[in-house]
C-alpha cells in the first residue's frame, strides 16, 4: 500500500487512504483467487468442511497406525537386523523385561516373596495371556531366580516376557494387562515391579504442552490486537490446520510406516505456524479495513499480499524438508514430511478459508476490545511511534556499533555448538516418572550400568563353525568389558550372537570406543581366513551407524538447502547479497539453538528446568530434522520482513529508509509472531519424553535468536551499512533468474526502478 505522509488529519488521512487503496489493488493469479475466495465466501467454507469429511473417510478406510521403523541401509547394524529376522525368527516378537526389586538391603529369595513371584511367573504362562488371533500374547517367560538373572546381593531379579509378535499402539493393551497382573500379584508381599523393554514404551500423551501453547499465543495475540475477536481467528484457523493434517498424517500412515514422534513434531510445527501465518494475513488485512476498504477488497488484497508472503514462505519450508531425503535415511525423510503437514495445511487453509471468514466478518473483527488497553493504531502515523519502530531506527541510526556487538554476541553462542556429542541417550535420562526408567536404575544398580545396552556381535557363519567362538575368546577380558555371553545359535546353526556387557551405560562415550574397538580390531582379527561375516550391532551401535550417515551426507544435504533457497531468494529479491545473507544468518540462528541445548541436555547447565535429571548426548536424528524445520521457519521471517522493505524500496524509499518503514510496518508482527513459535515450542519442553524436550528447545531457542536478534537487530543493521549495494546482483545472473516477486503487482504500479542503482523518489513518500 502507498503510505500517507504523517500529520494530515484523520479525515483526509482516511479519503486519502480510501482512494489510494482503490487505485493499487493486486493483480495476478493469486489475486485473482483470492478476490474469488473473498467473493464467495460460503463456497470455500463449505468446500472445506466437504474436504474434511473425505478425509475422514479416508482414515477410517485406508489409515494407518503409528509405527517405529529404524533402517539404516548398508550398516552393520541393518545387516544383522535382516540376519535375525531371517534366521531367529522366535525371537522377533516384542520383549517386556519385568524387574523385580525388594526393599533397600533385603533380599527377594524369602518364603513369601519368592512364592508371589513365581504365581505371577505362572500366571502370565497360563492362557489367560496366551496369543490369540485378535491380540498380542506371550509365548515364553523366564526364571527370575536363574542365576544370570538374580542379581548378586538377592536384592534384584529380572525375567524377559516374550510376546509372539512386535508391540503397536494397537497391542498396548495386552502389555498393560501383563504388567497389572504381575503388579497384583506381588506387590502385596512387599516386592517392587518395573518394566521395560522394547514392548514397554509409554503412550503419546499430547494436549498439555499445546494447551499451554495456545494460552501463550492467546495472550500475545490479545496485546497485539486489543480485541478478542481478532484473536481467536488465528487460533481457530491453526487448531483447524492442525487437525487437517493429523488426518493427513494417519492416511500416510496407512500407505508407509510413520514412526510414534511425528504426531509431536506435527502439533509442534502446525500450532506455530498456523497462529503466525494467519497473524500476519489478519493484521493486513485489519491495516486495509482502517485504509477504508470494503470487508471483500481487504481480505482479497490481505490474501494477494500477505498472503502471497505466506506462500513464498510454505515453499521455503517444504524446500528444506525435502531436503531431508539426501540424508538417506527413510525413517528422516518421513519424519521431516510428517512434520511439514501441519505448514502444508496452513498455507492452504490461510488462503482460502481464512480470506473467506475474513470478508464474512468485516468490520466485526474489531469487537469485542479487550478491556483496559488502547486500541491499536494501525495507521501509518500510530505504527512509526511503536517501541518496534524505535528500536528499528536506533539500530539503523548505531549500525557501526550495533553490528559488531551483535555478530560477536551470536558467534559466542554458535561456537559453543562445537562441544555438542551425538549419540543415543538411553533410558536412564527419562523422567523418572516412566517405569522404563525406573526398571533401568534397578537394572543398572543389580547387574552394573552396561547391562542396559548389551552389544549383540551377529555372526554369518557361512561354513567357519569356529568364528563365534572366536569372536567370544577375543572379546572376553577385553578392556570396557563386563562379561562375554556363550554364542548362541540358530537351529540350523547358520547364524550365531554373541552377546557382550560393556562396563558403561549404553549412552556413555566408553561405549562408543568399545563398538569402535570391536569393529575395527576385535572382529576382523577373529574372522580372518574364514569366510564367516560379524556384524557389530545394538542401540550405541546403531546410533553411531546413523551419524556416520548424517555426516557423510550432510554437506550435500546443505548444499542442496543453502542452494535452492539462495536461488529462490536471489529470484524473489534480485539481489545474491539478500540470499547470502540470509543462508549465513539463518545457519549462525541454528548454530545457536545446537549449542544451547548442548549446554542443557548434554553438560547439565540449567537441566532441572526441562524435567530431566541426568545429562546425555543429543540423539542423532535431531539435528538434521530441526535445521531443516528451523531453516524453512526462518526464512519466513527473513520473507516477511524482507518483502516489506523491498517494496518500500521499489517504490522509490532509500536503504535505509526502506529498513525503518518496513520494520515499523511489520516488525510488530514479527517479534509477536517469533513469541507464539518461540512459546508453542518451549511449552514442549514439558512433555514427557526426552526427544520431544530436545526439539522444543532447540527450536524455540534457535527461533528467538533469529527473530529478535537476527531479523529484528542483526539484518537491519547489516543492510543499512550496505546500503544501495544491498540490492546487487550481477547483470548476468538478473538475466538469467525468472522474476519471482513476492510482493504482488498492483493496478496503476509505476515501472520499478532499477535496484542495483539508488531508486528514483516516487510522490508521497
Amino acid at each position: 500500500m502507498e503510505k500517507q505522509a504523517a500529520g494530515t488529519d484523520g479525515h483526509a488521512h482516511g479519503t486519502n487512504g480510501r482512494r489510494a487503496a482503490h487505485e493499487r489493488l493486486s493483480t495476478g493469479a493469486l489475486a485473482r483467487w483470492a478476490r474469488a475466495c473473498a467473493t464467495h465466501p460460503w463456497r470455500v467454507v463449505f468446500g472445506w468442511i466437504g474436504i474434511v469429511v473425505v478425509l475422514i473417510g479416508l482414515v477410517a478406510t485406508v489409515g494407518g497406525s503409528l509405527r517405529d521403523e529404524f533402517e539404516i541401509p548398508g550398516s552393520d547394524t541393518q545387516r544383522a537386523t535382516d540376519l535375525l529376522e531371517s534366521e531367529f525368527a522366535s525371537e522377533q516378537g516384542g520383549v517386556l523385561n519385568v524387574v523385580f526389586a525388594a526393599p533397600e538391603g533385603e533380599r527377594l529369595d524369602t518364603p513369601a516373596r519368592k512364592a508371589a513371584i513365581e504365581d505371577a511367573v505362572a500366571r502370565l504362562e497360563s492362557d489367560e495371556f496366551a496369543p490369540t488371533d485378535d491380540k498380542a500374547g506371550l509365548t515364553s517367560v523366564g526364571d527370575p531366580f536363574d542365576e544370570a538373572t538374580f542379581s548378586d546381593d538377592g536384592r534384584i531379579a529380572y525375567t524377559e516376557a516374550q510376546f509372539d509378535q512386535t508391540i503397536e499402539d494397537k497391542d498396548r493393551e495386552a502389555v498393560v494387562a501383563v504388567q497389572e497382573s504381575v503388579r497384583e500379584t506381588v506387590e502385596p508381599a512387599g516386592v517392587t515391579v518395573e518394566y521395560n523393554g522394547e514392548a514397554e514404551f509409554p503412550p503419546i500423551e499430547q494436549g498439555a504442552s499445546e494447551a499451554l501453547g495456545l494460552l501463550a499465543a492467546i495472550i500475545v495475540l490479545l496485546l497485539v490486537f486489543r480485541t478478542f475477536v481478532a484473536m481467536i481467528i488465528p487460533i481457530a484457523l491453526a487448531i483447524v490446520a492442525l487437525a487437517t493434517a493429523f488426518l493427513l498424517l494417519f492416511i500416510l500412515a496407512g500407505l508407509t510406516d510413520i514412526n510414534t514422534i511425528t504426531p509431536i513434531l506435527v502439533s509442534m510445527i502446525g500450532l506455530g505456524v498456523g497462529i503466525d501465518y494467519s497473524l500476519f494475513i489478519v493484521t493486513r488485512f485489519r491495516q486495509l479495513l482502517h485504509d477504508g476498504l470494503s470487508p471483500r477488497d481487504a481480505a482479497a488484497e490481505a490474501g494477494a499480499s500477505a498472503g502471497r508472503a505466506v506462500f513464498f514462505a510454505g515453499l521455503t519450508v517444504a524446500i528444506s524438508v525435502s531436503g531431508l531425503a539426501f540424508i538417506g535415511l527413510d525413517f528422516v525423510t518421513k519424519l521431516g514430511i510428517g512434520s511439514a503437514l501441519g505448514v502444508l495445511t496452513t498455507v492452504l487453509i490461510a488462503n482460502s478459508l481464512l480470506l473467506a471468514v475474513l470478508a464474512l466478518l468485516g468490520h466485526k473483527v474489531d469487537k469485542l476490545k479487550v478491556p483496559f488497553l488502547r486500541p491499536v493504531d494501525d495507521s501509518e502515523a500510530g505504527r512509526e511511534k511503536t517501541l518496534v519502530a524505535r528500536w528499528g531506527r536506533f539500530v539503523t541510526a548505531n549500525a557501526r556499533f550495533v553490528f559488531p556487538v551483535v555478530l560477536l554476541l551470536v558467534l559466542a553462542l554458535a561456537s559453543t555448538s562445537a562441544l555438542v556429542r551425538l549419540g543415543a541417550a538411553d533410558q536412564g535420562t527419562q523422567p523418572t516418572e516412566q517405569t522404563s526408567r525406573r526398571a533401568y536404575d534397578l537394572l543398572a544398580d543389580g547387574f552394573g550400568p552396561g547391562f542396559n545396552g548389551p552389544i549383540p556381535i551377529v555372526v554369518d557363519v557361512n561354513g567357519d563353525s569356529q568364528a563365534p567362538q572366536k569372536i567370544h575368546d577375543r572379546v572376553e577380558g577385553l578392556a570396557g568389558v563386563a562379561s562375554v555371553g556363550e554364542p548362541q545359535l540358530n537351529d540350523e546353526e547358520t547364524v550365531a550372537i554373541v552377546f557382550v556387557t560393556p562396563q558403561s551405560a549404553p549412552q556413555d562415550e566408553e561405549t562408543d570406543n568399545l563398538v569402535d574397538r570391536l569393529r575395527g580390531d576385535v572382529v576382523p582379527a577373529a574372522t580372518a581366513g574364514g569366510d564367516a561375516r560379524a556384524y557389530v550391532s545394538g542401540q550405541t551401535a546403531a546410533f553411531k551407524d546413523i551419524a556416520d550417515q548424517i555426516i557423510d551426507r550432510m554437506p550435500l544435504f546443505l548444499l542442496y538447502i543453502i542452494g535452492v533457497t539462495f536461488i529462490v531468494l536471489a529470484m524473489a529479491f534480485r539481489s545474491i547479497v539478500i540470499s547470502a545473507k540470509a543462508a549465513v544468518t539463518t545457519l549462525l540462528s541454528a548454530f545457536v539453538g545446537f549449542g544451547v541445548l548442548g549446554l542443557v541436555v548434554q553438560q547439565g547447565h540449567l537441566l532441572g528446568l526441562t524435567g530431566l535429571d541426568v545429562t546425555g548426548p543429543i540423539e542423532t536424528f535431531v539435528p538434521p530434522i530441526a535445521f531443516a524445520i528451523l531453516f524453512g521457519l526462518s526464512m519466513d521471517y527473513e520473507v516477511f520482513l524482507m518483502s516489506r522493505i523491498r517494496e518500500e524500496h521499489v517504490h522509490g524509499l532509500k536503504t535505509r529508509d526502506a529498513v525503518e518503514h518496513g520494520i515499523s510496518a511489520i516488525g510488530r508482527v514479527v517479534v509477536a509472531a517469533a513469541l507464539i513459535m518461540g512459546t508453542v515450542f518451549a511449552a514442549f519442553i514439558l512433555s514427557a519424553d526426552r526427544i520431544p524436550k530436545e526439539f522444543g528447545l532447540l527450536l524455540a531457542i534457535a527461533i528467538l535468536t533469529d527473530a529478535l536478534i537476527v531479523r529484528m537487530t542483526l539484518v537491519p543493521a547489516f543492510l543499512t551499512l550496505m546500503g544501495e549495494k544491498s540490492w546487487y546482483i550481477p547483470r548476468w545472473l538478473d538475466r538469467v533468474l525468472p522474476n519471482l516477486t513476492i510482493e504482488s503487482p498492483h493496478n496503476g504500479d509505476q515501472p520499478a526502478p532499477k535496484l542495483d542503482a539508488p531508486p528514483e523518489p516516487v510522490a508521497g513518500h
